[in-house]
């Protein structure tokens, strides 16, 4: 999996989540769908990955995800960020996955626990 982030979206997430926010997880998170193939793309910031967790190619960012998790997604990706949105936009050649791609820092949840 390739995921290329654009210098927009490089600096907005730099700006949000601070500097040393620089490990990601890709998700396709079903929390709440009601059904594990609904789920919804995500970004989570997190301390470390998981074992067993595979790491995507970035031109910026580290970037993991689940094995089972990788069927819905391409396998080359683009992170943008649209200011007139405030948002930031997951999308491959072949389709978008979010206008508004939900984004969570997870790093303070997962190391209360």
């Amino acid at each position: 999996m390739i995921i290329h982030w654009s210098d927009d979206a490089i600096r907005e997430i730099r700006l949000r989540y601070g500097s040393d926010a620089t490990v990601w997880k890709l998700v396709s998170d079903s929390e709440g769908c009601g059904c594990a193939m609904n789920g919804v793309a995500a970004l989570w910031a997190i301390q470390a990955p998981q074992e067993g967790e595979l790491q995507a190619e970035s031109n910026a960012f580290e970037v993991w995800y689940e094995k089972r998790h990788e069927v819905f997604f391409d396998e080359s990706m683009r992170v943008t960020y649209q200011p007139e949105h405030r948002a930031f936009k997951l999308a491959s050649d072949g389709q978008i996955y979010s206008n508004r791609l939900r984004i969570e820092d997870r790093r303070i949840i997962n190391s209360i626990k």
